[in-house]
């Protein structure tokens, strides 16, 4: 590996097309405000190096960055690249990770509006988010310990798993496919909308309006908290271990929960059924 160490560059493309080479401690500024350092690159390790110019890791092949970080004027920052570890980097710029396959996230601050859209094969595990239309139409997730802030995430993914996860967020995971959550904390409105194959477990659903539409919903032990309005014209099997709001209209299956404030049936397409059970006494079933 060739290394470069303890430089600045501020050239258009500068370095370009580079093969097997380390780069450390370096910094991508200046007057001459040139792009694409790293464009169409192969084998390459970064590490610690600040960046504040815009796309720098384009149509890379096996790329390392450690440490570091890229400020808002670094945006688009990875695009079109695969076999990508990033660990310990603060990513700042807007778009940060896109069209990208193979990728691992451990250990980073994201703040970056639209980050991680249609990328495929990722691994994100002990990192903070900050995002809008966070992982938009991605495929195979798997996430741990995340903790996400923004609106509108996860939308059209699919083949994804999420683990001891916390996400305050709205509209998250709508129109998502074959999706599971466990162990994990979602708040805000209008949960899941439209998605097919979502599995909650042993998660904490907390806001208005949650899982409505829904094809194919599952959850198992859960517990919903100000939940009012849920599984409208949804498909759903369902434990829930705490007090309901109100659930409406749900279109098939069984909701089993402890109580439940309000029933609203004014459809008459809404064939699920309720059955409220407080562990002293049998189960009544709501028809």
């Amino acid at each position: 590996m060739n290394i470069i160490e303890n430089k600045t560059f501020d050239q258009e493309r500068a370095l370009y097309g580079s093969r097997n080479l380390t780069v450390r401690r370096c910094g991508f500024d200046g007057p001459a405000d040139g792009e694409s350092a790293f464009k169409e690159c192969k084998n390459i390790a970064v590490e610690n190096c600040f960046f504040n110019l815009r796309y720098p890791f384009w149509h890379d092949h096996g790329l390392a960055i450690t440490g570091g970080e890229m400020t808002e004027k670094c945006r688009a920052a990875l695009w079109y690249s695969d076999h990508v570890q990033i660990t310990g980097l603060k990513m700042y710029g807007i778009k940060a990770l896109r069209e990208c396959s193979d990728v691992t996230v451990r250990g980073c601050d994201i703040t970056s509006s639209e980050f991680g859209w249609s990328v495929r094969d990722i691994t994100m595990e002990d990192t903070t988010a900050q995002s809008e239309y966070f992982m938009m139409r991605s495929e195979n997730l798997t996430f741990r310990n995340v903790r996400f802030q923004g609106k509108y995430s996860f939308q059209y993914i699919k083949n994804a798993v999420f683990e001891n996860c916390v996400f305050e967020t709205k509209d998250a995971f709508w129109h998502g496919e074959n999706i599971t959550v466990r162990n994990s904390t979602i708040k805000g409105e209008y949960l899941a909308w439209y998605s097919r194959g979502l599995t909650l477990e042993n998660c904490t659903i907390i806001g208005t309006q949650p899982l409505c539409y829904c094809k194919d919903l599952k959850l198992i032990r859960c517990e919903m908290v100000n939940t009012d309005l849920c599984f409208e014209k949804s498909e759903v099997e369902a434990s829930i271990t705490t007090p309901v709001v109100s659930i409406k209209n749900p279109l098939s299956g069984t909701i089993c929960v402890p109580a439940v404030g309000e029933i609203i049936r004014d459809d008459s397409k809404s064939k699920g059924k309720i059955i409220v059970c407080n562990y002293a006494l049998p189960c009544v079933v709501s028809a």
